[in-house]
């Protein structure tokens, strides 16, 4: 039988993003309700003016440009408090917003908005360089180039996203709110990380949306966090430095703050001392993060400088995360910290912790959100019982309907009956906790065994010395099998030697089983591969690998 969430059933509006943000009649709070907050500058934007600098861009779009319905907007831009203001503009109008990773090249940039169809692209001044190269290469006009930020474009060629207003007499018209069908319209196409090709376009209906935020909204208020929670009694205030053009900083933070009425401080990017400065500064009260910032929190000196007292709990995702952290985050900062787990495909989020049970469950990923339901099942998708770890399969209302342009994947993509397949591989335990174990494309095949990256990493990361680590696939070719390698970053003044190599792998081999052992060696980095939400990029090192391998054997 699938595993079904053991929360009750919830009613999920089948209305549009718009709609459901700004015309709902049940908004507890005022309208000038300060929501999104400058971290350094302070400037900010209240709940109305989000609401009516959305309208002005978006009528904006409509009478300067022509934009219609379905129309897609590019956003190639690190984290700002007009972020947010500028797409929701656009849903005003009935488009679909294309967030891309400000750290692509103009290359990667130019594909996402080639394949997206962008009809125009919103940066800020540092990026104009690299969308001027990537727009000439797709043909698209520098007009259709917006500015958001503090900065404006200097020789005045390039307009700022507060210029594109209804002007004239086309704007005399069809200034209302467009009419969307929320499961068929799309809402954002973000794109997939390219672990297996090119980046895939995931097309998020409005319906995704609303229904992951939705499902967000009951369980953190299950958890704790309410409009008037907070030491100031004006709303549990989050930490935004998760990228918001990566879904999990976009729906968990972004979207789901204005939502609940929880002021959002933004930070452009993560910076450590930073972070725990505006922590200390606003009495910040939560925070999603990556485990790269679990990471810092358990064992960077900086963190020692600051009171982060005010935070109830931080929630962690994007990648596995050892128990081992959360502990040590804990013993250091009495800072619990709990799991999620979610997909782009899944808007994103498919479980989270509950604050009450989170040291029980440590390790585990937390339960279905409401209206989800799940099977683990076997390579043949023969589904699995409780406690037995396969492949995780899942259906719900925040599950996407398919990669835009590749209709040819959605048989690989959904099961005949509907679920989407993950690719990750986990169980669920008696008491409905989600553990993942790793990607099923990932395991390290050892003759006839499977090996976990993310735990061999967990492990690795309660080392004394090692600041992170990463494993992959080595190739042995006198044994004819894959065998674990680990990729590690040493703490300042450790020593990097043989004698820190026999130390590390036989503190491991006395705590993991024969066949998980590091039989292809370690390798001392100076930093792992990571992308923008934390994510390992196991790729680079593997490239890495091939290449070291392939030098020793032309030294033989």
């Amino acid at each position: 039988m699938p595993v079904k969430s053991l929360y009750e059933e919830i009613d999920i509006p089948n209305v549009d993003l718009w709609t459901y943000l700004f015309e709902r009649k049940d908004k507890p709070w005022s309208d000038d309700k300060e929501i999104y907050i400058d971290a350094g500058t302070r400037r900010s934007y209240t709940w109305s003016q989000v609401k009516n600098t959305a309208i002005e861009f978006g009528r904006g779009l409509r009478s300067q440009w022509g934009f219609k319905k379905g129309d897609v907007l590019g956003f190639f831009s690190p984290n700002s408090v007009d972020y947010a203001p500028v797409f929701f503009g656009l849903h005003y109008i009935g488009g679909a917003a294309s967030t891309a990773n400000p750290n692509y090249t103009a290359k990667e940039l130019a594909f996402q908005m080639k394949d997206s169809n962008a009809k125009g692209i919103v940066t800020q001044l540092p990026m104009l360089p690299v969308v001027r190269e990537a727009a000439h290469a797709i043909g698209l006009p520098e007009d259709r180039i917006i500015i958001l930020g503090d900065r404006r474009d200097p020789s005045g060629k390039i307009k700022h996203f507060t210029e594109i207003k209804h002007t004239g007499f086309m704007g005399a018209f069809n200034q209302g709110q467009a009419r969307v069908d929320p499961k068929k319209d799309v809402a954002f196409l973000v794109y997939s990380s390219g672990t297996t090709g090119l980046p895939k376009g995931v097309q998020l209906t409005h319906f995704n949306i609303v229904s992951n935020i939705a499902q967000l909204d009951y369980v953190d208020r299950f958890n704790g966090l309410y409009y008037s929670g907070g030491l100031d009694g004006k709303g549990d205030k989050q930490l935004a430095i998760l990228p918001f053009f990566h879904v999990y900083g976009l729906t968990c933070i972004a979207l789901s703050g204005i939502r609940m009425g929880l002021p959002v401080i933004i930070l452009p990017k993560f910076e450590l001392e930073k972070a725990c400065q505006a922590i200390q500064e606003f009495g910040i009260t939560f925070a999603s993060i990556p485990p790269p910032v679990v990471l810092a929190l358990a064992k960077h000196p900086a963190v020692s400088k600051y009171d982060l007292s005010t935070i109830k709990f931080m929630n962690s995702g994007a990648a596995p995360l050892g128990r081992d952290l959360v502990e040590m985050v804990w013993d250091r900062l009495t800072i619990p910290i709990m799991q999620g787990y979610g997909l782009s495909e899944t808007a994103p989020t498919l479980t989270k912790g509950i604050i009450f049970d989170w040291k029980r469950y440590n390790g585990s990923v937390g339960k279905l959100l409401p209206n989800i339901e799940a099977k683990i099942v076997d390579l043949e998708g023969q589904e699995l019982p409780v406690g037995k770890e396969g492949e995780l399969w899942v259906k719900g209302p925040n599950v996407f309907p398919g990669y835009l342009n590749r209709p040819e994947l959605h048989k690989d993509t959904f099961s005949a009956d509907d679920y989407f397949r993950t690719g990750d591989i986990g169980y669920f335990d008696d008491k409905g906790n989600l553990y993942i174990t790793d990607r099923l494309k990932e395991l390290i095949k050892y003759k006839g065994f499977q090996v976990a990256p993310a735990e061999l990493e967990g492990i690795l990361q309660g080392h004394d010395d090692i600041a992170d680590a990463c494993v992959i696939p080595a190739h042995d070719r006198q044994r004819e099998t894959e065998v674990p390698r680990a990729y590690l970053v040493l703490k300042p003044g450790v020593p990097r030697d043989d004698g820190k190599v026999g130390e590390i792998v036989a503190w491991l081999d006395s705590r993991v089983a024969d066949h998980k052992r590091l039989r292809g060696g370690v390798r001392f980095i100076d930093e792992i591969p990571k992308n923008a939400s934390g994510k390992l990029l196991r790729r680079v090192l593997k490239d890495q690998a091939k290449a070291e391998d392939r030098a020793a054997g032309a030294k033989l």
